[in-house]
């Protein structure tokens, strides 16, 4: 099918190469794949956005001769930095995630943050946006608008093009809006917390399909009234692990990657980690504790309280394809969950590429998760509640076993499903549903 032949859908989404990080790959993948399904991608992003990290690997993922649009964008996060102290290259540039020395400019700019910049710290974007883009809809249009929160200004942005020109609409939630679990955080006037509620519910009866990241949130969307709703997973990208050679460590290595926030802290597993270490010499000898992205103080003072600090490698961000790398080589794959209100329906991004690259998993998070569901359907891995001192020694003891004997092998099932390609595939569906109705 020729260019001219597909059918045309205008993506909004922030997060675009040079960024780094998990969240750019969801409408990332969409693009490079949508072209198979029979619709042309053009991408709308920002100019000069300021990312928490950039990976230039990612580069490499956007389809040749794909449109993309830019505009300028103004954020708030270097004055934050400024004022707070923090370092300019600080990779935490949301202040209700960073945890360390919270000083009194913390506590005020999450207060900031929540009540005047609503939808959130880009809204400086949205009118520019919308008149830019106005005015190329009128020379250039199409089909369908697809956009990816958060950040919610993409949504916003979306939802008044889609109004205004009656364009259908694919509203997709990598997380929650007011169900998040940080919204809590934010510390809300009633006014701001009806401001927020008021946009989402405007965005939900606007769009003709939304979708989200996991079957929880699917139902919690729909607790608050929104209609036809569906799951669109993160997936994996085939192609990345086929440009990579497994050789598992000779070490018995356990590897996150990735940002580890305070609300993942794995305390009860770094105490028993600590415990094998002391009571076994060789045990000692091979731990290796590969911790690679943005890690918060509280885990790095828990794994020196265990006396595990000497067993880690913690170099910062590292490039996806080195993390894919990291990834494909473990022994056991690391995929602690928030301690949320919310963690049953978080998904993380690199569980997909965890379960594709058939290495076993422990996922530590609540009893009835979204996660312990998919790796134990697919027989990829484990989950045990953060505190289930017992589960979580006998799975370390039996994968170290297996370690020794290099037996330490995953046979998983039926992985193809959640490919992003795969996926991409129901998005297409999604879109050739909406322009139909």
């Amino acid at each position: 099918m020729s260019l001219s032949t597909k059918k045309r859908v205008l993506i909004i989404t922030y997060y675009w190469p040079p960024s780094g990080g998990v969240g750019v790959h969801r409408c990332l993948k969409f693009a490079k794949y949508l072209r198979d399904f029979g619709w042309e991608p053009i991408i709308y992003t920002a100019d000069n956005a300021q990312y928490p990290y950039f990976d230039e690997t990612n580069f490499i993922h956007i389809p040749e001769g794909i449109t993309i649009l830019k505009q300028p964008i103004w954020e708030p996060y270097s004055m934050f930095k400024i004022a707070s102290g923090r370092k300019a290259s600080s990779s935490m540039n949301n202040p209700v995630h960073v945890r360390d020395k919270r000083s009194w400019v913390d506590n005020l700019a999450i207060w900031i943050r929540g009540n005047f910049f609503i939808p959130d710290a880009r809204k400086f974007w949205i009118k520019p946006s919308v008149k830019y883009l106005s005015a190329w809809l009128k020379e250039n249009p199409v089909d369908a608008i697809l956009s990816d929160g958060p950040p919610h200004t993409n949504t916003e942005i979306a939802c008044r093009l889609s109004r205004k020109f009656d364009i259908p609409w694919l509203a997709d939630f990598q997380d929650p809006w007011t169900q998040v679990d940080y919204f809590k955080l934010l510390k809300l006037t009633p006014w701001a917390y009806r401001k927020h509620s008021n946009m989402e519910q405007m965005a939900l009866k606007t769009a003709k399909k939304t979708t989200i990241a996991s079957p929880t949130w699917k139902r919690d969307l729909e607790s608050i009234g929104a209609h036809n709703v569906d799951v669109i997973f993160w997936g994996y990208d085939e192609q990345e692990f086929q440009k990579t050679e497994q050789k598992l460590d000779t070490k018995f290595s356990i590897t996150h990657a990735g940002l580890l926030g305070f609300d993942r802290l794995p305390e009860t597993l770094f105490k028993i980690l600590g415990e094998l270490k002391s009571e076994n010499p060789q045990f000692a000898a091979d731990l290796k504790i590969d911790f690679p992205g943005s890690v918060d103080y509280s885990i790095v003072e828990e794994l020196k309280k265990n006396n595990l600090f000497e067993n880690c490698w913690l170099p910062g961000n590292i490039s996806r394809i080195n993390a894919i790398e990291r990834t494909f080589n473990s022994q056991i794959l690391l995929l602690p969950l928030n301690k949320a209100e919310n963690a049953q329906g978080r998904i993380p991004g690199k569980l997909f590429e965890c379960m594709r690259a058939k290495r076993p998993i422990l996922c530590l998070g609540p009893e009835t998760s979204d996660v312990k569901t998919i790796i134990e359907s697919t027989k990829t891995g484990m989950s045990f509640h953060y505190d289930d001192y017992d589960g979580i020694r006998k799975f370390i003891t039996d994968k170290y076993n297996l370690f020794l004997n290099n037996e330490n092998i995953v046979t998983p099932l039926e992985l193809e499903q959640y490919s992003v390609r795969n996926q991409t595939a129901k998005i297409a569906e999604y879109l050739n549903s909406i322009i139909q109705q």
